[in-house]
């Protein structure tokens, strides 16, 4: 009895009185360490009602200034109304080719300041150093104004909290299945790819598959080019001429055929397959464009 009294607490601490809103089973907290569960707390709690709305005017009118001012010379976009046109009534996942730490986030800034369109970001994120780390809270906030939620534990080598991973793809079913202006970032590769050669993709994993079969949003292919991980020197080369950064946005992607498929890793894969080749075709406008 008392066990049962304290897991009815500590879900009683991360409920969210807003409609439609989860929260992980008793099994699936448990399995994160101390840290990990204050951690996600945090973010949890920033993603929600009033403090949600706040930092999103944050990301719009600080965020999105502070990237704009380091890339404007630099930045080159493609296909914006693409996104304008889509219908913010219905969520938008944008999945893109992942080359930097600063890839969905440039491309937030973009869309927060060419469209006219509401936003409401998410960005699904691995757990390690995000949600374990006082650090990785702070770069959360400044980097993504909390929107890195929800965590991913798979990474982490600790097999028991692939359990909380379970209401992590349930929590991203939801986001992508209601919510006026939500727009979810996504990396299919699943890790920043590393290879010199920004047009050789990492093959897509299938996660994203299962979450776009369930909840059936919108899907924009996104390619980025240009972005490096060494900030000071992505920043002075706005102003010495350094590498220009392209951003194409594709047409919404026509998934209609996988509706009614079994939720099957094989429908997943099949389906984050498809997502890949729309990014490579994306790409290959790119390397047309810079010849």
């Amino acid at each position: 009895m008392a066990e049962e009294t304290l897991e009815k607490s500590e879900n009683s601490e991360i409920a969210i009185r807003e409609p439609g809103s989860i929260v992980p089973t008793a099994d699936e907290f448990r399995v994160l360490r101390p840290i990990e569960r204050v951690g996600f707390k945090l973010v949890r709690r920033m993603n929600f009602g009033t403090w949600k709305r706040f930092w999103t005017f944050c990301q719009r009118h600080i965020g999105s200034l502070w990237i704009f001012i380091a890339t404007y010379n630099l930045m080159n976009v493609f296909g914006i109304e693409n996104v304008e046109n889509s219908d913010a009534k219905r969520p938008l996942i944008l999945v893109a080719n992942h080359r930097s730490f600063f890839d969905m986030y440039t491309v937030s800034s973009v869309i927060f300041r060419r469209t006219r369109r509401p936003i409401t970001l998410y960005f699904p994120v691995r757990a390690k150093f995000f949600y374990d780390n006082p650090v990785g809270w702070l770069v959360n906030l400044v980097m993504g104004w909390w929107s890195m939620y929800p965590p991913f534990f798979r990474e982490d080598g600790e097999a028991e909290k692939r359990k909380f991973d379970k209401f992590s793809v349930r929590e991203l079913v939801r986001l992508a299945s209601e919510g006026d202006g939500h727009i979810i970032g996504f990396h299919p590769e699943g890790k920043r790819n590393l290879n010199e050669d920004p047009y050789n993709l990492l093959p897509a994993q299938p996660g994203i598959g299962k979450v776009i079969l369930n909840a059936d949003p919108q899907v924009i292919p996104v390619f980025i080019a240009g972005l490096g991980n060494d900030l000071p020197r992505q920043i002075l080369g706005n102003w010495t001429g350094g590498e220009k950064v392209r951003i194409w946005f594709g047409e919404s992607i026509d998934l209609s055929e996988f509706s009614g498929k079994r939720d099957s890793l094989r429908t997943h894969k099949e389906i984050s397959d498809r997502l890949m080749s729309k990014i490579s075709e994306l790409g290959g406008k790119d390397r047309e464009w810079i010849r």
